[in-house]
């Protein structure tokens, strides 16, 4: 394979490291600058001459442990590949961070595990925070504002793929996209999305929030918290987005996240809305079908909820009151006695924790994984996984299995500084075990459309079986019915 390749929009030079290709920052779309920052993706302009692609793009606007960084510019993909081979399976990473922050330039996803065994691995930067996913576009004014854009950049990344990774010796006809947190809920939010049919076959999601998608009244609540901590009304509100300096306006949606649990407990971060672009939630659109012929994997981790639980600031409620003006506030109050007769339980907390740690763990990853499996898998085969694999770090801090706790293992990643921190305390053998147990299934996966026909059978019967990550993995079938039932079909904040 040659460093230099020729995409749909002009030469891109690649470099050598590591005994694989890289090619870093290639625009996949328009840079929304200016007034392009309030709309959707538009196609990407080509360029004249030799675009070098050795390093990556420029993050989307965020602040990490509150040093603001990013820029508008940030529309880019990175291919790594084998130096050899051709018609090569595609991996598809859309990195986590809450639709709020992280990115693709982070080493513990630049991917060089997925390449060395033989797999093409792409990533890509979308916009974040208030530029990608706060809706402004049904408040006076603002009509010109679209909405999903964040979604838009995904959709458009994942036609840039299609239409381009032949380029780089991938197969645009075998493609998995996968991701963790937001990640995992955008993939699943993918599959709903009419616009992306036949860019991907297989879907792998990682503790994805599948519930996590508004209705314009939800996302109404959250951008009425940011408009509160800009100091704004609505009066002149899309002036007053075009001239805003883009960290002043990031400094207000973390005030809306520290806020908004306190307004309207158990309410999600923004996150896609529906609109044209996804007309429907996916749960539901996935029962319809929307989604025939695509493999999935999709799973948690045991404790999600221990990083989003706390005493302050919490991400979802922390007692009992919080927990009856959430459901109060949704019309459910006989939704809370069966609620809180279910976790209020010494026997669940000792397996499970705290109970609005467990609360949290069900409401926003478990239960509705549980029913994108169950729905999916009516249409194609499904597997189901839970990672339960608590370090002797985790155990230390309290952690557990917390949220995002396997990546590590996915990566095959030590020498990070989260895999330190997770990896600290346990022997070479047990680390290099789990990293094992997880980055071979995804491989397999991702190459022959199963993950482990020995070990693993896909997600059916009336108890059907669950893959469990953890010091001796396993497979299990696990009895969630009583849970499924204690939530039924409960919704909350979308009208």
């Amino acid at each position: 394979m040659d460093k230099l390749v020729k995409t749909g929009y002009g030469m891109v030079e690649g470099f050598e490291e590591n005994g694989l290709l890289k090619y870093l920052g290639i625009p996949y779309a328009k840079q929304p600058a200016g007034e392009l920052r309030w709309k959707r993706a538009q196609e990407c302009e080509p360029w004249d001459g030799i675009l070098s692609a050795k390093e990556y793009g420029p993050v989307a606007f965020q602040d990490d442990h509150n040093i603001d960084q990013g820029a508008d510019e940030c529309l880019t993909v990175n291919v790594v590949r084998p130096m050899e081979g051709d018609k090569l399976p595609v991996f598809v990473w859309i990195h986590g961070g809450g639709y709020m922050c992280g990115s693709c330039s982070d080493t513990l996803y630049h991917g060089d595990s997925f390449a060395k065994d033989g797999v093409v691995y792409v990533n890509f930067q979308y916009r974040l925070n208030v530029p990608g996913f706060f809706d402004f576009s049904t408040r006076p004014g603002c009509e010109a504002v679209e909405s999903n854009r964040g979604l838009s950049d995904m959709i458009m990344a994942l036609k840039w793929i299609h239409e381009n990774i032949a380029f780089f010796g991938g197969d645009p006809e075998r493609v998995t996209i996968a991701g963790e947190s937001a990640g995992g809920a955008a993939v699943v939010t993918l599959m709903a999305v009419p616009s992306v049919k036949g860019y991907f076959n297989q879907v792998i999601a990682e503790s994805g929030l599948c519930n996590c998608v508004m209705t314009p009244e939800m996302q109404r609540k959250n951008v009425d918290l940011f408009l509160e901590g800009m100091g704004w009304t609505e009066d002149g509100l899309y002036e007053k987005l075009l001239n805003a300096d883009p960290f002043e306006m990031i400094r207000a949606a973390r005030y809306q996240e520290r806020v908004h649990q306190y307004r309207w407990p158990g309410i999600f971060e923004p996150g896609p809305v529906i609109d044209d672009l996804l007309p429907e939630r996916p749960l539901d659109a996935i029962k319809k079908g929307c989604a025939k012929g695509i493999k999935l994997i999709i799973g948690t981790n045991l404790h999600e909820g221990t990083m989003f639980v706390r005493p302050e600031d919490t991400g979802f409620p922390n007692s009992w009151e919080m927990v009856r003006d959430m459901f109060e506030k949704n019309g459910n109050s006989a939704g809370y006695d069966r609620i809180r007769a279910y976790y209020d339980d010494p026997e669940k907390e000792a397996k499970y924790g705290d109970p609005f740690v467990h609360f949290a763990t069900d409401y926003v990853w478990e239960m509705p994984s549980i029913k994108a499996a169950l729905l999916q898998g009516q249409y194609e085969d499904t597997w189901m996984y839970r990672f339960e694999f608590i370090s002797e770090s985790a155990k230390k801090s309290g952690m557990l299995a917390t949220h995002a706790f396997e990546l590590p293992c996915v990566f095959g990643v030590k020498e990070h500084e989260f895999s330190r921190f997770f990896f600290e305390g346990e022997t070479e053998e047990a680390a290099d075990r789990i990293i094992r147990d997880l980055h071979e299934p995804w491989i397999r996966f991702v190459k022959t459309g199963e993950p482990d026909p020995e070990n693993w059978p896909v997600f059916k019967g009336e108890i059907p079986p669950v893959r469990i990550f953890d010091h001796e993995t396993r497979t299990e079938n696990l009895d969630r019915r009583e849970l499924l039932e204690v939530w039924g079909d409960m919704r909350f904040y979308e009208d």
